[in-house]
C-alpha cells in the first residue's frame, strides 16, 4: 500500500529520516561509551550519580525520540510510491539491521537501568565491545542503501 500524495514530500521524508537516524546513531555511539566510563566509578559517588543523569538524559531526550522519528519517517518513505523496491535485497538487509539496532537500543535501556540501580555487573570491556555493534550495523545500513 502506498499513498500517492506522499510523492510530493519524498525528499522531505528522506531528509528527516536521515537527520533522525543520525541523531539516533549519535546516542547509540555515545551511550555505551558513557557506560565504559561509568564502570570506572564507585557506586553512590557524585561522579557515578552524574553519569546516571547524563545517561538518562541522553537516552530519554535524544536517543529515544530520534529512534521514534527514524521509524516514523522511514514508514512514511515506505508508504511513498516508488521509494522501495520490495524485490531488492538491500531493502531486506537494511530491515534486518534496523531490527538488530532496535534490539541493541533495548539492551542499552536495560543496562542503563542496571547502572541507575547500582546493579551493573558487567565489566568495562563488555561495554567497549558493545560499543562496536552500532558502528558495524551503521556501516552495513549505509553501504546497502547507497551502494
Amino acid at each position: 500500500m502506498t499513498v500517492q500524495v506522499f510523492s510530493h514530500y519524498f525528499h522531505w521524508f528522506l531528509a528527516l529520516h536521515i537527520i533522525s537516524f543520525t541523531a539516533w546513531m549519535a546516542g547509540m555511539f555515545y551511550l555505551p561509551r558513557l557506560y565504559v566510563y561509568h564502570c570506572q566509578t564507585t557506586p553512590g559517588t557524585a561522579e557515578s550519580e552524574r553519569f546516571k543523569i547524563m545517561e538518562v538524559k541522553l537516552l530519554r531526550l535524544i536517543t529515544n525520540p530520534a529512534m521514534i522519528a527514524t521509524y516514523i519517517f522511514g514508514i512514511l518513505l515506505i508508504l511513498t510510491p516508488g521509494a522501495v523496491d520490495w524485490h531488492a535485497a538491500w531493502w531486506w538487509a537494511k530491515l534486518v539491521c534496523v531490527a538488530l539496532m532496535t534490539i541493541f537500543h533495548i539492551f542499552l535501556s536495560r543496562w542503563r537501568r542496571d547502572f541507575l540501580n547500582d546493579r551493573n555487573t558487567r565489566p568495562e570491556k563488555f561495554y567497549r565491545l558493545a560499543n562496536e555493534i552500532p558502528t558495524v550495523l551503521f556501516i552495513i545500513i549505509v553501504l546497502v542503501v547507497v551502494a
